[in-house]
């Protein structure tokens, strides 16, 4: 496969997006249009978006269907501060990086439940099915002074449906079926209500997804001839397997809830995807996983200014791995938490909340690991105080881990509206990532001694909201010490290596003609600090990146297109295995032929752009899909 060495291309799409900015009518930057939304990830309850000083994008559920993204890494692709890694199609082991931080430093919650692996310190983005998300939230910038360990560049929170938006003492349906390139195959289907009385609710949904994949490594045991010059041992995934690399993700969710009087309900979910999965590789080359969450939640309101919330949930990610169907290895992870929180409203222009949090994080596995388990204790408060045009929140959080001991976090964000169009915003804060249970601890190779990452983060920001739109502006600069890399020196990973990451987003959100168009532009300069790498780009990290969508409804039909690209990066820290930039272009359309039915057709990247975000590894060329949705009310 040949790929584009050419770093001009995305470099004319920045400049294109660049100059579209100050053309357009704007309005409200990769977000909600409506900043009356109500978000609740970045101050950890609820509150409109007009409120919130921290760069956060919602996305919901009608934007999701519209899109017709085929995966949550397709959707969030190119979105403000947010690029990915992926190891040759779906399913495939995938890294997302949020402005520039490494791909254990996002914090994923689905429906406040911390998910991801306790052993490599990732979350497996590739095996959430979009099927069952309500809406995501984006949070971008440190919040461990909220959430603790992992939120060094930010969090994304997931919401699986609930059922609590559908009409009183009624059923609402869904149904959708899906086929597409590679042999794709998709099946849904959902049942969801409320009782008469309006205070019970609940949502229940099965999805099938499937596909027969492509080859997903170009690489081969060996690149050239030994001895010679260019040769290299192990190019790309050290095996030559030129196969198909199917993937099948099978899933449930389901959440329920209920309100006993005005001051008692309860809420539960639980979601479950199994997946088996074939990709190249020596060693092993397929695997069945498991990625499953488990939540409820009690609140008590003692009236409108009082509330309690006491809340528990259990992940799970599991791995059974295969080479040409014999067992070789097994990885089990599971991360239990419980916490309290307390809420004040003192007035309509003070908050405070305030609550305690437990943590557990295990391991099975047939290698032996000196340690398995470890348990975290946090502690965490926050003000909110609006002062006439200025408005100020301060957090902070002191966790006490079992394995490296105390960490003390904290934030200040602070905004002013300086009229009814303007607003500015300044925030600092700083956050750590616990070690991962290999680094610390896997035979032969882990080292106890590991001591947290640290972060510290500053940031600025402008909005402009306007009769005819608004924009957005924010620029940061995000420093991380203490770096886990492997040392030379001890023949152990190490904390050895700093980088610091600047930082600029830009975003816009219009209607042009009929047209709804929304922008998302980042420019980065992810620096190594450390070392004989000081100066170089963190890997897989391109400086600029970009998404455009444009959509529109003509009565029953909808039409829409996004443009994607990214710049060059470099596969490895030494800078010596460069991956050309790329631009991806998406057309869709859909048809509402009778009520509640429709259909729809994407085509994906058109012009058939060879490219990959991971050398050797291969991503889809042109692809298409084809899908009939049913929603229905009775």
């Amino acid at each position: 496969m040949k790929i584009s060495s050419n770093p001009c291309r995305p470099a004319v799409l920045a400049v294109a997006l660049a100059a579209l900015l100050p053309a357009l009518s704007l309005h409200a930057a990769d977000a909600a249009s409506d900043l009356d939304t109500i978000v609740v990830t970045g101050a950890r309850q609820w509150r409109e978006l007009r409120h919130v000083v921290a760069s956060t994008t919602v996305i919901y559920r009608s934007e999701i269907e519209r899109s017709q993204a085929r995966s949550l890494l397709e959707l969030l692709r190119g979105r403000a501060g947010i690029q990915f890694s992926n190891n040759g199609g779906a399913g495939k082991a995938s890294s997302l990086f949020l402005r520039g931080t490494e791909s254990d430093h996002t914090l994923l919650l689905i429906d406040g439940v911390r998910m991801g692996s306790a052993s490599t310190g990732g979350a497996a983005w590739q095996d959430i099915p979009l099927s069952h998300i309500d809406r995501i939230e984006i949070v971008r910038g440190p919040y461990s002074s909220l959430y603790g360990s992992e939120a060094i560049g930010g969090v994304i929170q997931i919401f699986t449906r609930q059922g609590n938006k559908s009409p009183a003492s009624s059923v609402e349906s869904s149904f959708s079926l899906a086929v597409g390139s590679y042999g794709g195959r998709k099946l849904s289907a959902g049942v969801a209500g409320r009782n008469n009385d309006d205070n019970a609710w609940y949502d229940v949904s099965l999805a099938h997804d499937e596909t027969e994949g492509f080859d997903a490594c170009r690489g081969r045991a060996a690149q050239g001839r030994r001895g010679q010059p260019g040769y290299v041992p192990g190019a790309g995934c050290f095996v030559d397997e030129p196969d198909r690399d199917g993937y099948r993700n099978q899933s449930i969710s389901a959440y329920a809830g209920m309100n006993f009087n005005q001051q008692w309900r309860l809420q539960g979910n639980a979601m479950l995807a199994r997946t088996r999965n074939h990709y190249d590789g020596s060693f092993v080359n397929e695997a069945e996983g498991r990625q499953q969450v488990l939540g409820t939640q009690l609140h008590y309101f003692a009236n409108e200014n009082f509330s309690l919330t006491l809340s528990a949930g259990r992940s799970a990610d599991h791995s059974e791995n295969y080479k040409d169907g014999i067992w070789k290895s097994t990885f089990n992870t599971d991360r239990s938490q419980a916490g309290l929180q307390t809420d004040w409203n003192l007035d309509a222009d003070t908050r405070l909340l305030a609550g305690f949090e437990w943590s557990r994080d295990a391991l099975e596995s047939d290698t032996v690991y000196t340690q398995n388990r470890r348990n975290n204790r946090g502690v965490y408060a926050q003000w909110w105080q609006a002062l006439g045009a200025h408005s100020l929140q301060l957090s902070g959080r002191h966790d006490r881990n079992e394995q490296f001991g105390s960490r003390n976090t904290g934030s200040v964000q602070w905004g002013w509206q300086l009229s009814d169009a303007l607003r500015v915003s300044a925030s600092w804060g700083n956050a750590f990532k616990a070690p991962t249970f290999n680094e610390l601890y896997y035979p032969g190779y882990g080292n106890a001694a590991l001591r947290p990452e640290r972060a510290r983060n500053l940031e600025l920001g402008l909005r402009g909201e306007h009769d005819w739109g608004g924009w957005n502006v924010q620029a940061f600069q995000n420093t991380v010490d203490d770096l886990i890399a492997y040392d030379a020196a001890i023949f152990a990973p190490g904390n050895v290596d700093r980088a610091r990451i600047r930082g600029l987003e830009l975003g816009a959100n219009t209607e042009i003609a009929g047209w709804q168009v929304r922008t998302a532009l980042t420019w980065l300069n992810p620096e190594s600090l450390g070392g004989k790498h000081r100066g170089n780009l963190l890997p897989r990290r391109a400086r600029q990146t970009g998404r455009i969508d444009v959509e529109r409804s003509f009565g029953d039909f909808e039409l829409g297109a996004s443009l994607t690209g990214a710049g060059r990066r470099y596969d490895n820290l030494a800078n010596t295995n460069a991956l050309g930039g790329y631009a991806v272009t998406d057309l869709r359309a859909g048809w509402r032929f009778a009520e509640g039915w429709q259909v729809q057709a994407s085509l994906e990247n058109v012009l058939d752009k060879r490219y990959e975000t991971a050398a050797f590894y291969n991503q889809a060329g042109r692809t298409w899909l084809l899908t009939l949705r049913y929603d229905g009310v009775r």
